[in-house]
């Protein structure tokens, strides 16, 4: 898994609309929360997606954005955040190559051909500042990301 202090990994990946996402979009303007998860329509993942939902308020006003990124297909994705209730932020489908993207993050699991749940936070200019590995099973704290975002939005300078 890439550590702090590490430049994350360019990468351009469809959305839900078949849209092209680049991390390199958001340089400069927006901090990012790369959000791996294994699978749509699974309990940890859905909560993990809904709690994110929920927190767009605050991840909006620290100047950060959510992507969502697993192996799923856009219409799969499109339908999962459908029974959601909706989720107003992008879910990225890391389909073709498969695990590209989870490969060059190095959260790629071999043994069953899915991505870790590992969520990275993405500097503005670009650089990993703070990341987490999970269990699958282990849902990841939404209350100790935000507070990394508010150390990363409130730092004048190197993080």
């Amino acid at each position: 898994m890439l550590q702090t202090g590490t430049a994350a990994p360019d990468f351009a990946l469809e959305n839900t609309s078949r849209k092209v996402v680049r991390l390199s979009d958001f340089r400069g303007k927006k901090n990012v929360v790369l959000a791996f998860h294994p699978l749509a329509f699974t309990p940890v993942c859905s909560v993990q997606m809904q709690n994110y939902q929920k927190a767009l308020p605050s991840f909006d006003s620290l100047d950060t954005v959510v992507l969502g990124i697993s192996f799923d297909l856009g219409p799969a994705h499109a339908a999962w955040a459908s029974s959601l209730g909706g989720l107003s932020f992008d879910l990225l489908s890391d389909v073709h190559p498969h695990g590209h993207v989870a490969r060059q993050y190095g959260v790629f699991r071999e043994a069953d051909s899915l991505p870790d749940r590992a969520v990275f936070l993405i500097d503005k200019a670009g650089v990993i500042r703070w990341a987490r590995l999970h269990d699958m099973g282990e849902q990841p704290s939404l209350d100790e990301l935000l507070g990394e975002v508010k150390k990363l939005e409130s730092s004048a300078g190197p993080y």
